[in-house]
């Protein structure tokens, strides 16, 4: 009997050990529950479930609950949160504005050139953050970036002035961009746009894209003007602390299903920018403005012109330039 009660016991603490080791990651990221990067989230978390044998899981926190991706990107930096699905943050560090370079590509095909597994960007952003003690696990390709207006603009295809003010991003590289493409740019908090646009104090947004302005302005955006204005790629990260602790054969598994995870993306996400723009037109009414390959090439033309040389001056010169060479040569 007494033997009995030891191996039951026994058996009892062993099951309590296996239950202790289990890791639970926490993954903020930037979007609502239930839109694309949500939905797309929950199946690699089940991924990585599987694949780990349930050692290892992943939590969800949307629509930035643990804070905003720059104040995420710092948090995972020291420790304090382990990963995170998101923009890169600029404040941290100046060059990671190399990642939202305007106009840097014209396509899909050039922009997982750049982007992607190889591409220059993506090395150096994976440098970057490798420099704040975070790590990166894949990249996400989201969409090229647009216009959101709440009112018509009759020369949406034009460079020259046009009087419409628009919201951007406290990220010289958006301000400038607006005020070459005509526009009168206001940074002004991601958290205080919408209610700018709806009460007039901008007649517009610039710095997301089709899937953007829908999951966050899709009451105020009457005309959406697809201008290519940068190719918006988030980034999965992990803080090194948090790789660390884990096992080799979770950490493993967890790069593993990274990749599977930036691989399918890739194969879905022009589809993706194309529904996302039709949906502006089907559930919303608004207007999207098909511009000319001749009105993209001088929107581009324009700001690589007026825009590049003082991103690159804020970003270093040198530094900025020879990432640059490194695109045209793969383009090439």
């Amino acid at each position: 009997m007494k033997h009995a009660f030891l191996t039951t016991a026994a058996a009892a603490l062993m099951a309590i050990g296996t239950h202790t080791s289990a890791e639970t990651l926490k993954m903020s990221h930037v979007r609502p529950q239930d839109t694309t990067i949500d939905t797309e989230l929950r199946a690699f978390a089940a991924a990585v479930s599987d694949a780990t044998g349930g050692d290892l899981s992943v939590k969800l926190f949307p629509a930035s609950a643990l804070g905003d991706y720059t104040t995420v990107q710092e948090r995972i930096s020291v420790g304090a949160i382990d990963m995170a699905t998101q923009p890169a943050a600029t404040a941290a560090d100046r060059r990671m504005q190399i990642s939202s370079f305007p106009y840097l590509a014209g396509n899909w095909e050039q922009a997982r050139a750049v982007y992607g597994p190889g591409g220059a960007v993506r090395e150096v952003m994976a440098e970057l953050y490798a420099e704040q003690e975070i790590t990166m696990l894949a990249a996400y390709p989201v969409y090229f970036g647009g216009i959101s207006l709440n009112v018509e603009n009759p020369a949406a295809g034009s460079v020259e002035p046009n009087g419409i003010k628009v919201r951007v991003p406290g990220i010289k590289s958006f301000q400038l961009t607006g005020e070459a493409l005509g526009y009168i740019p206001a940074p002004i908090p991601f958290s205080e746009a919408f209610t700018a646009v709806q009460t007039g104090v901008v007649d517009g947004v610039i710095g997301s894209g089709a899937e953007g302005y829908y999951a966050s302005f899709r009451d105020v955006t009457k005309t959406y003007i697809p201008a290519n204005t940068h190719f918006e790629v988030w980034y999965m990260i992990i803080s090194n602390e948090s790789l660390a602790g884990l096992s080799d054969e979770d950490q493993s598994a967890l790069i593993e299903q990274a990749q599977a995870f930036e691989a399918t993306r890739w194969d879905v996400a022009e589809a993706d920018q194309q529904r996302s723009e039709q949906r502006l037109v089907d559930e919303l009414g608004a207007t999207v403005i098909s511009l000319s390959d001749a009105e993209l090439a001088a929107m581009a033309a324009k700001v690589r012109s007026d825009v590049w040389p003082a991103v690159l001056e804020d970003v270093g010169a040198d530094w900025g330039r020879a990432i640059l060479d490194k695109v045209a040569a793969a383009a090439e």
